[in-house]
């Protein structure tokens, strides 16, 4: 059967560069980075520039791989607006084994300090430390066409990323990523103490339920508000009272106490007072034929009220809701690249667009506003209908 010719890309299917130009002040100062050995002065594809390229194959639907992304790079009005040269597969695969993730870090951060906090429940301000929802995702395997003999050699696990996630701010602040196992040093409580931040409380469900974390979690001068096993055993110094609004919210206990058995084999408790608050829940109907369960939770919070600590878990979720448009709207389901370095520069890339749609919009991303952005890219929607778009979110809003 006769291959189909690949249909090359036209410059006018590359609309919206001028905005990702808007961008070279931001990234160019990633020059620089994995140059060190480049003593000859002979390297050609900068990590700025290739960042460029890989936010191109965010917002423009037409390019899906890093194939489309190379085909970009070879038109003149990129190479022209974004300062790239023509990139060959071969440099654009080789990149990841030469740039370092961790540079954008500092980009994502520095635009999150601009969002500031969107439009949330005025009650969670009443929590003073940043409100971080923690949790981990399974990243696609390697394709099922790769000879079994060289699975074995990589990773056939597949990847698991792991993100604390801003909640009044609406984004992943830092990633990490290891095997898809969770086992050992890729466990997901593992990962978590080698990113514990000072003024922090995180929301963590009951995957993270461990002594040893909570106690690290206090530490570093921050909370935690944790589901329970429901198995747990808490030896109540303080039955604290109800209030009105802790029973409209469904609080049937709420105590002070020592978490953990005398008796138990474990090695380190709690070396710090432990809140224990139940409350029902509506369960998942896929979960259960119960509609209704209680729900345990752990915090060191002995100050917030009760039904504000529920209130603080049900925005766990949105971590989930994070992971969900990572993948399924942004795209990220297919990986540019199966090098841990690559994985992480796509990520935090997907991040810097889910920031730059919040600084233009002023609120959470969805997937309508970024439909828009990306046919303003291909040149469907020209500039006006895109401020068109923005300005009917702002008067939604308002």
């Amino acid at each position: 059967m006769a291959r189909t010719k690949r249909k090359k890309l036209d410059d006018r299917e590359v609309q919206g560069v001028r905005q990702l130009e808007k961008l070279l002040p931001l990234v160019e100062r990633l020059q620089g980075v994995g140059c060190e050995r480049d003593k000859a002065g002979t390297r050609r594809l900068f990590m700025h520039q290739y960042c460029l390229l890989v936010l191109l194959y965010f917002f423009n639907p037409i390019r899906t791989s890093l194939r489309g992304i190379q085909q970009a790079s070879e038109l003149k009005k990129v190479q022209r607006r974004l300062g790239c040269p023509r990139a060959s597969l071969g440099s654009l695969s080789e990149a990841t084994q030469v740039f370092r993730s961790a540079a954008l870090a500092e980009i994502v951060n520095e635009l999150a300090s601009q969002l500031g906090k969107l439009p949330h429940d005025g009650r969670l301000d009443a929590v003073t430390q940043r409100l971080t929802a923690v949790d981990g995702t399974l990243l696609a395997k390697l394709p099922q066409i790769t000879p079994a003999a060289w699975q074995t050699q990589r990773h056939p696990h597949g990847w698991r990323l792991h993100t604390p996630f801003e909640v009044l701010r609406n984004t992943a602040v830092r990633v990490a990523l290891t095997d898809g196992r969770n086992r050992g040093g890729s466990n997901e409580k593992s990962v978590l103490r080698t990113m514990l931040e000072p003024d922090r409380c995180y929301i963590l469900d009951r995957g993270y339920e461990q002594f040893a974390l909570f106690n690290a979690i206090v530490a570093v001068k921050s909370s935690y508000v944790c589901r329970l096993r429901g198995d747990h055993h808490l030896t109540p110094t303080q039955v604290l009272p109800l209030s009105d609004a802790a029973q409209q919210a469904g609080v049937v206990e709420d105590a002070l106490g020592a978490l953990g058995s005398p008796q138990s084999q474990r090695i380190e408790h709690p070396d710090h007072p432990v809140r224990v608050v139940r409350l029902p829940i509506s369960r998942h109907p896929k979960r259960g034929d119960a509609a209704i369960e209680n729900i345990t939770l752990a915090t060191n919070l002995v100050d917030v009220p009760a039904d504000l600590l529920a209130l603080v878990y049900q925005h766990r979720w949105m971590v989930e809701l994070f992971f969900r448009f990572f993948q399924h709207v942004l795209g990220c389901r297919h990986l540019l690249s199966h090098d841990p370095v690559g994985i992480e520069i796509q990520t935090y890339c997907a991040i810097i667009v889910c920031l730059l749609i919040s600084l233009w919009t002023g609120r959470k991303p969805t997937l309508r506003t970024f439909e828009m952005i990306q046919f303003y890219f291909v040149g469907w929607a020209d500039e006006e209908e895109l401020l068109a778009h923005l300005e009917k979110l702002k008067r939604y809003d308002a």
